[in-house]
Order: C-alpha cells, then sequence, then structure tokens
C-alpha cells in the first residue's frame, strides 16, 4: 500500500492507494504547533481507524503547501513507517512542462492536482480546486502548465465578512434559497455562493477567451462541492484529485527494483 499524504493550510489529507485504488481517505487539522511524535501517532491512529497496518506501507509520498509543518510530518512518517518518503517537489518527473516564470515556485497540490487531471480529462484543461484558497489552472493540449490565478476561498472570504463586519453573523455554507436575499442570512449566502461560483464562471470565461477555445473544467477541494452546483459551466467534480496524482507521481518516479543476479 501507498500512502500518500497531502499537506494544506487548513488539512492534512491522507490515503492508502493499492495498485491505483484509493483504500480510505481521512483529514488531520494542520497545526505548526504539533511534533513529529504527534503527528506520526495521530497518522497511525487514522491508519487503525481504517483497518489499515502500518506493515502494509510499501511506501510513502508527500506534497506540501505548508513549509512550517512539512518537517513534523516528514519525521513523523519516518519514526512510524521506517520510509524516507518521496517528496513532491523541483525534479520530480511530472509529464507536464511548467510554462511559469519560476517552475519551483508551483504549488506541490496544482502539480498533484494537474497529473491527475491530465490523466483523466481531454486537453485543454481548467483545474479549480476550491480550499483555503481557490485555485485556478490552465493546461494546454500539449500538457503544459501556463498559468492561472489565485483567489481568497470560500470559508475566508465567510470568515473574514462576519469577523470584520460587527453586525453579520457566521453562517453555514449552503444552497442559497435565491439570489435576492430577503434577510441578512439570506443575503450573505447569495453574496457568497453565488458569488464564488459567479467568480468561477468569470474567470473560466476569461481564461478561455485568452487561450481561443473552451476547456475541459475539473474542479476539486474541500468546498468545491458546494459551488460547483452553482456554476453555469459545466464542472466535473472530484473529490479526490490530489491523491489520484500522488499515485500517479509516484509510479512515474519510483525506484526501479535491481534486476535479479544472472545465474551461473
Amino acid at each position: 500500500m501507498l500512502l500518500a499524504i497531502d499537506i494544506g493550510n487548513s488539512n492534512i489529507t491522507l490515503g492508502g492507494i493499492q495498485e491505483g485504488e484509493i483504500l480510505f481517505e481521512a483529514r488531520l487539522a494542520t497545526d505548526a504547533t504539533k511534533t513529529s511524535d504527534e503527528y506520526g501517532v495521530e497518522i497511525k491512529d487514522m491508519l487503525d481507524l481504517f483497518g489499515a497496518r502500518v506493515e502494509e506501507i510499501r511506501d510513502c509520498i508527500v506534497a506540501s503547501v505548508v513549509p512550517p509543518v512539512f518537517n513534523s510530518v516528514r519525521n513523523g512518517i519516518v519514526k512510524l513507517t521506517g520510509k524516507e518518503p518521496m517528496v513532491v517537489g523541483p525534479g520530480i518527473k511530472t509529464g507536464i512542462n511548467i510554462l511559469l516564470e519560476d517552475p519551483g515556485a508551483t504549488g506541490a497540490d496544482l502539480i498533484a492536482a494537474a497529473v491527475a487531471a491530465v490523466d483523466a480529462y481531454p486537453t485543454p484543461l481548467t483545474v479549480v480546486d476550491m480550499g483555503t484558497a481557490t485555485t485556478i489552472a490552465v493546461i494546454d493540449d500539449g500538457n503544459a502548465f501556463l498559468g492561472g490565478a489565485v483567489l481568497p476561498g470560500l470559508r475566508i472570504s465567510a470568515e473574514a465578512l462576519s469577523s470584520r463586519a460587527s453586525l453579520l453573523p457566521g453562517i453555514q455554507l449552503e444552497r442559497p434559497r435565491r439570489a435576492i436575499g430577503k434577510n441578512t442570512v439570506e443575503c450573505m449566502q447569495s453574496g457568497l455562493m453565488f458569488g464564488a461560483a459567479a467568480m468561477v464562471d468569470g474567470l473560466i470565461d476569461r481564461m478561455e477567451a485568452e487561450l481561443g477555445r473552451p476547456t475541459t473544467v475539473v474542479a476539486t477541494g474541500g468546498v468545491a462541492r458546494f459551488v460547483v452546483p452553482l456554476c453555469r459551466h459545466e464542472i466535473a467534480l472530484e473529490r479526490d484529485l490530489q491523491l489520484k496524482g500522488l499515485d500517479l507521481l509516484y509510479r512515474k518516479n519510483r525506484p526501479r527494483k535491481e534486476a535479479a543476479p544472472n545465474p551461473r
């Protein structure tokens, strides 16, 4: 079993993958104050919860966009499994040509999502990842990562609105009953939910106009399931895009087994 770990700003996603099949998926809260021992224990607890044994882990791969947390998680994995994880970063083979000014600065989560999307969907592609931040990336017919956009995530927007405006309450992220709200909560739900969908739709329109042709649009991330149904574009929803991408990256980069010596 491959243990795949995606370290995000809000959550750490763990996945157990066997022959391309995701056996389980779990989430931990990202916490920069936790030690490697604490992360090791939490990962072990999650394995136990899903009936997986440490002995079943043949290898590990990690993607991280949170440098202060990466080392703690990595060291926790080494202590738990005795294996040094493969790390998504500069030098890893992706099959994608990153055409940014600084390719090495591309987020590991974006790379994993792009690799999985290119493997499963026709190009050109627009990949929308709706997590702590919402990121939108465009991949052309030649599997070139052209760039994209970054904007505040839905939860950040909701928290900023309720914390900075004294008369606005915290609300649940759910489908609004109507665009023209009739009370404070309805107005906030309309603005946040339909506003997020309109931003995604609008950016897709602008990016496709620059590209000169329509794209296949794929969305992933924790809040994508709330926003995608409100969008006017046809968007494929992929819950496990990063984990699938990590599995593909591992298979592209795993060390070859040494050949058995020839008998004499």
